[in-house]
């Protein structure tokens, strides 16, 4: 089938399935394929549910009534549909990546946009290989600015994705220590997220990019960009408190941030340079950073029975982890508790990460610190304000038995350790 014939297809549907348990009528479903399913087994149920067609890539499942199209990869045909939609919208569209704050600075920069666009972004964090061509299938002719985070943890991931976007604009939030195991090292990180700058540099289009970065300043010199950050830029914004939440000043406005960390300061001040960018007026930009409070576990101040949370606990690698204690340990208070959980996905660089924390907390006492996980539990410590647990479960059927002498709490560690926990403990 031509892709043409497919998008109108979709043109007439109510949007893009993949999964049974959330069928819309009159929808196209997708039968992708993974480690653990196989959509094809579900295309029946998906039509018996209201699907307005169903698009397979196993003949065994293929239906001569035309309630199916039969394809050789149902994915790689997803792909080409949001890339042609992509072109037959025409809307422009940002895309960001980088190892740390995509997530929060792709919602900052919807806010802020929003005040003067109809803006359509990522939905949560859907910005794999499945994800992003979600992303773009759900923009249509009323959408007038789109937002695309694209994540990765290997090498021609970000390239791949970039293909499928075709991208205007390209901002990738910084380079860390993220996903060491699939991309080799910080070196791989560096070349994997910029496979963005590849794209972009190859068809001509413009970046936004942090002037306080040096690498990514190098990495852009001979490219169309637009600069932010602390200092003589396209785009100055000026840091006047970091403790607590951020305060920020632009062009003579102070902005009061929901967000807290120093870290999230490159976070602000992207949205900030890419609103003015776009002609968004500047009290229309305030508006918006104020507004937004962030969700879902990151970087979050909560308060409760006499601690104040900082619940930083989506996720984490070395290099945000080392950020968030940083910043804990300048902000206020003397009295103040860490619960830190393992960092996933080090591959061999697990144990030397897992301990370079340890070894950090050793030589700045400001705080107790309950390392959480078996990364952290096989790290060496002699110092009494560090303790190590093998799992949550361990640290939970101690918890009655700590001494909690604080009123500061952090609380940060990967995905998988689920740290949000904590909450249930206090």
């Amino acid at each position: 089938m031509k892709i043409e014939t497919l998008h109108s297809h979709f043109l007439k549907s109510s949007g893009i399935c993949t999964d049974t348990r959330k069928i819309k009528k009159n929808c196209l479903f997708f039968a992708l394929k993974g480690e653990n399913f196989n959509g094809n087994e579900f295309a029946q149920e998906a039509l018996d549910k209201g699907a307005y067609k169903a698009v397979i890539d196993d003949i065994s499942a293929h239906k001569n009534t035309g309630e199916t199209i039969l394809h050789g990869n149902a994915l790689s045909l997803l792909q080409k549909l949001a890339t042609f939609h992509r072109n037959y919208i025409k809307v422009p569209i940002i895309a960001l990546t980088g190892s740390n704050g995509k997530t929060t600075t792709k919602e900052l920069i919807n806010a802020v946009l929003s005040q003067k666009y109809r803006t359509s972004a990522t939905q949560g964090n859907l910005n794999n290989h499945i994800g992003v061509p979600l992303t773009l299938l759900s923009m249509d002719q009323e959408t007038e600015m789109g937002i695309v985070e694209m994540g990765a943890n290997h090498l021609k991931e970000i390239a791949l994705l970039s293909s499928i976007t075709e991208p205007d604009f390209g901002l990738i939030t910084n380079f860390g220590k993220a996903h060491l195991e699939g991309f080799g090292g910080v070196e791989g990180v560096i070349r994997g997220k910029s496979e963005l700058y590849t794209h972009i540099r190859d068809h001509d289009k413009m970046v936004f990019v942090n002037g306080n970065d040096s690498k990514q300043m190098e990495l852009t010199g001979d490219m169309k960009r637009i600069t932010f950050g602390s200092g003589d830029f396209d785009y100055n914004v000026v840091l006047k408190n970091a403790s607590g939440e951020l305060l920020l000043q632009y062009e003579g406005i102070d902005i009061q941030s929901n967000l807290i960390g120093i870290y999230n300061f490159h976070n602000i001040a992207a949205a900030i340079a890419i609103g003015s960018y776009f002609q968004i007026d500047n009290e229309q930009i305030k508006t918006a950073i104020e507004g937004y409070v962030p969700l879902n576990n990151r970087s979050q101040l909560i308060q409760r029975d006499g601690f104040n949370i900082i619940m930083d606990a989506y996720n984490a690698n070395p290099t945000s982890m080392m950020a968030a204690i940083e910043n804990f340990q300048q902000a206020a208070g003397d009295q103040k508790i860490m619960i830190l959980g393992d960092m996933f996905e080090l591959g061999k660089s697990a144990a030397e990460e897992h301990q370079h924390i340890v070894n950090y907390l050793e030589a700045h006492p400001f705080g107790q610190a309950f390392l959480l996980g078996s990364n952290f539990n096989r790290t060496t410590s002699t110092k009494d304000h560090i303790r190590t647990f093998n799992s949550f479960e361990d640290f939970k059927k101690e918890w009655v038995n700590l001494d909690l002498t604080g009123t500061n709490l952090l609380v940060k560690g990967s995905r998988g350790m689920a740290l949000e926990r904590v909450l249930e403990l206090i």
